[in-house]
């Protein structure tokens, strides 16, 4: 019997994610390849044997997605498996168009071909837009599990855009450990933070393979933190859900895939930054949970900012550098640089346009509608050279770094700059202490 020819289609994560839970061992389907989007630099490769399994001794081929009417005639294509996140759902049934076009058909894998199950508990954190606020509500979970005496171990949302086969499984303790992994700005802004306070987090490609180093950490493991990127819906069965969602994109929580997966599944919501968000946002967002997900517990959260040196930017006229995940994909029109810029004093915000080198200017190209801000590209060394390049050019008094690390630890930046620091605060009850009292409770975590 011929096996069902399957196309993979992805940006370096959840399609991976997919293959291994879904398809590897399965000898009733090939999958011929796999396609990359939003990404840069992320096609051209190979998926190594030694992640892809016996089934596929010679690996498997990543092309670009806009490749994907060719590939699936070529390569007599019978099923595409629509495998990324933070995606409207305009764009995912663009994609399914094309798809159907060409002859096959398009598949949405749900968690239960997708999820593994832990021998620890787990806590899921997920947000329904990339940008929302998931980051810091993860790392205010393990602060208050950690200050309950609990050993916490936290599994980012994949970003393997490196060597594979030497990415399956990563473990970060230390800052020595970004630059041990070749980490790019994007996976040091999300691991940095929780090595600084003390927890250990895992990343990688094969996600079964890591939870299970997870629960057997040489500095030991109570319970594991899911720390989802991109909207994505856990990659494990989660003992708590918790789902971010972002008052100043009211209705995406809706309109996104697979944001309203996570919405529906979530045990819990937190309502982010309430403190800026206008009241008609913040209405539609709990009309939305109120809707789909009646039974959640709600929490209110303000994302509050400060600077580490406010006197930089007082009165000056400042280059706002921003998260770039949150700027292109995730659709954000300001971030937290800009928001601390305007409390503090700026005079005005430096458009970066006209000082543009190399791979950022092809950024803008592809996402016009940022506008004066400069996202923190970092995917490998040549865009470092250009955002570096580009900061230095830009005709501004200071720097206002908006992203979660110290970017002046890995560009050289020959202007006075200063970082934007944001953390989850609650308002009123219900409160993430209550909830998380309850679950080391039922958990018998005590």
């Amino acid at each position: 019997m011929a096996r069902r020819r399957v196309i993979i289609i992805g940006a370096a994560g959840r399609d991976f994610h997919n293959f291994n839970t879904r398809y590897r061992d399965d000898d009733t389907v090939e999958v011929v390849a796999f396609t990359a989007e939003q990404i840069p630099g992320i096609e051209d490769r190979v998926y190594p044997a030694s992640l892809a399994g016996p089934l596929y001794p010679d690996g498997i081929p990543v092309y670009s997605e806009e490749d994907l009417p060719r590939l699936i005639d070529e390569l007599e294509v019978d099923e595409c498996a629509f495998s990324y996140s933070d995606i409207s759902y305009n764009h995912v049934m663009g994609v399914a168009a094309i798809v159907q076009a060409a002859g096959a058909s398009f598949t949405l894998l749900g968690p239960a071909d997708t999820m593994v199950k832990s021998t620890k508990p787990v806590i899921s954190v997920c947000a329904v837009r990339t940008g929302s606020g998931k980051s810091q509500t993860s790392r205010a979970v393990v602060e208050k599990l950690m200050a309950k005496g609990l050993r916490v171990v936290a599994i980012r949302h994949p970003m393997p855009y490196g060597d594979l086969a030497a990415q399956k499984v990563q473990r970060f303790a230390a800052i020595e450990d970004l630059a041990k992994h070749d980490c790019t700005i994007e996976e040091m802004e999300e691991y940095e933070p929780h090595i600084v306070r003390g927890n250990v987090i895992y990343a990688g490609a094969d996600y079964e393979a890591i939870i299970r180093a997870a629960e057997n950490d040489p500095d030991g493991c109570d319970v594991i933190v899911w720390d989802g990127g991109n909207n994505d819906f856990s990659f494990y069965h989660a003992d708590l859900a918790i789902t971010v969602v972002d008052p100043h994109r009211p209705g995406h929580e809706l309109s996104y895939y697979p944001g309203e997966v996570s919405l529906r599944m979530a045990d819990v919501v937190v309502i982010n930054k309430i403190d800026s968000a206008d009241l008609a946002g913040i209405e539609t967002v709990r009309e939305s949970i109120a809707k789909v997900n009646p039974d959640a517990t709600v929490i209110d959260a303000a994302s509050t900012l400060r600077l580490q040196d406010p006197s930089i930017v007082a009165g000056k006229r400042v280059l706002a550098v921003e998260d770039g995940p949150t700027l292109t994909h995730g659709g954000m029109k300001i971030g937290a640089g800009v928001v601390a810029a305007k409390k503090y004093g700026a005079s005005e915000f430096v458009d970066p346009r006209p000082y543009l080198v190399g791979r950022l200017q092809e950024t803008f190209d592809i996402y016009p509608e940022i506008g004066t801000i400069l996202p923190a590209m970092g995917y490998g060394e040549e865009q470092l050279h250009d955002l570096e390049t580009t900061i230095n050019a830009t005709d501004c008094d200071a720097v206002v770094i908006g992203t979660p690390i110290d970017l002046g630890r890995i560009v050289k930046i020959d202007k006075p700059h200063t970082r934007v620091f944001y953390d989850l605060q609650e308002i009123g009850e219900p409160t993430l202490d209550a909830v998380l009292g309850e679950f080391v409770t039922t958990q018998d975590l005590a």
